[in-house]
């Protein structure tokens, strides 16, 4: 057994998570370079220390977990989501069940919250936020971000929603309110159902094509007739009615009735 697949072993008995099923290669490299860096010689030793350094395992959860964001990220695509997809969603329903599965560090769930402050009042608003890590958890709840996290939020939106602190931006609390954030693994914990909107954007590209078609299974499942799920602008799925969705618009699909 190579190193890496001890070290892949090893992290499904400590934490559940299951490196085999992200692209080998990909995470190899992302790995190696940690450890390295870290000054250990292979993967056996970087096992070693994950297993016994809280400190180390968060490290190695932030480096696995990319936590790169950004707020209205693919602008064009949240202009679709604000002008088209929200409005044939309320038309039935005021009252909307959202999930931001691998949320990273928050930037999606708040971008979500004033995109739908457009047609709601914050107080009929709430959005599930979930993701792996619990480090960028909690960054997403304390909602405090560099300005280039910002770049495509428009200029009234920024001025509504944040506040400046010194070279930051803070969240303000009235949109914090809105969201509520809790761990989990898109590999392996159950799904919640009948969901209105789900959003999981630049997550995928990392999966094995099995372990992607296992999520999009479930997103299906966890989607009521007419549910949306809203993915990244690298992941266009292919073949849509294996899991029950039509095109909607680029990157929306609509799980049929």
């Amino acid at each position: 057994m190579s190193g890496y697949e001890q070290f892949v072993e090893g992290i499904k008995r400590k934490t559940g998570i299951d490196l085999a099923l992200y692209k080998e290669a990909q995470m190899k490299r992302r790995l190696t370079s940690l450890y390295e860096k870290k000054g250990y010689a292979n993967f056996v030793d970087f096992l070693r220390a994950v297993e016994t350094d809280r400190d180390m395992m968060n490290e190695f959860l932030d480096r696995m977990t990319i936590n790169v964001s950004e707020f209205y990220r693919n602008g064009k695509r949240w202009e679709v989501l604000q002008k088209k997809i929200f409005p044939r969603l309320l038309q039935n329903n005021r009252r909307l069940k959202i999930w931001s599965a691998a949320c990273s560090t928050g930037e999606e769930p708040y971008s979500l919250v004033m995109v739908l402050a457009q047609h709601l009042p914050l107080s009929q608003i709430q959005v599930m936020a979930t993701d792996l890590d619990d480090n960028a958890i909690a960054k997403a709840k304390r909602g405090v971000y560099p300005e280039r996290s910002l770049a495509e939020v428009p200029a009234d939106i920024k001025a509504k929603y944040f506040e400046k602190e010194g070279e930051f931006y803070r969240v303000k609390d009235e949109i914090k309110r809105c969201v509520t954030f809790k761990k989990h693994n898109l590999l392996k914990d159950t799904y919640d159902s009948n969901h209105d909107l789900i959003v999981c954007r630049n997550v995928m590209i990392y999966f094995t094509e099995e372990a992607k078609d296992q999520i999009y299974q479930n997103f299906s499942k966890a989607l009521k007739p007419g549910g949306v799920l809203f993915v990244g602008s690298t992941e266009q799925i292919f073949s849509p009615a294996r899991y029950q969705f039509e095109v909607e618009d680029t990157f929306f699909y609509r799980k049929m009735q």
